[in-house]
């Protein structure tokens, strides 16, 4: 029984085997005929090559067709990006000294907080930090900033005796007091 509803066809096609076998890349993890709009294309061509050589002849052979079709000339198809965040592209870290800094900054007339700087040099997670920092004190801490925890309240006598022993990797001699700043 093969209807049409809203220009689509319905059931079974003619010429199509069922259940359909969906084939995927191990590099992009997207339908082998989806590889070409991910940004990496070319290491989807290399596994393709190594992994499933028939499949990779029939994708260089549509590619050519198209290239073939609408060729204005171009040597090389410009691609166009979309979604911004298809790959995360690794920050570069700064190979500077390794020193965390801790200050004491004002906050109104009787309040201040705490600002630690330096710790991601060290390789810390700031958001696990500042949590940790949060329930050690029990107060307020956030993550302002690339390399900065902003802790509620003065606890920077505390800090030189917390840090090294949370993470041994960090010596008191790592630990700078910059004193009170202005923010």
């Amino acid at each position: 029984m093969t209807g049409v509803q809203n220009g689509f066809p319905l059931g079974p096609q003619p010429g199509v085997t069922y259940p359909i076998q969906v084939l995927y890349c191990g590099n992009c993890s997207l339908p082998i005929e989806y590889c070409e709009y991910y940004p990496e294309y070319e290491k989807c061509k290399l596994w393709l090559e190594r992994n499933m050589p028939s499949e990779f002849e029939r994708v260089l052979k549509l590619g050519e067709k198209e290239d073939g079709e609408g060729g204005g000339g171009e040597e090389e198809k410009k691609r166009q990006k979309r979604g911004g965040k298809g790959i995360m592209k690794a920050r570069k870290k700064e190979d500077g000294p390794k020193q965390v800094c801790v200050s004491r900054a004002p906050r109104g007339k009787k309040k201040s907080v705490t600002v630690v700087t330096g710790l991601s040099t060290f390789d810390i997670d700031l958001k696990v930090a500042s949590k940790f920092f949060g329930t050690k004190f029990a107060c307020g801490s956030s993550v302002t900033g690339d390399d900065e925890i902003v802790i509620q309240g003065d606890v920077k006598d505390e800090l030189f005796d917390i840090i090294p022993e949370k993470w041994p990797e960090i010596d008191e001699d790592s630990i700078e007091d910059l004193g009170d700043q202005k923010r």
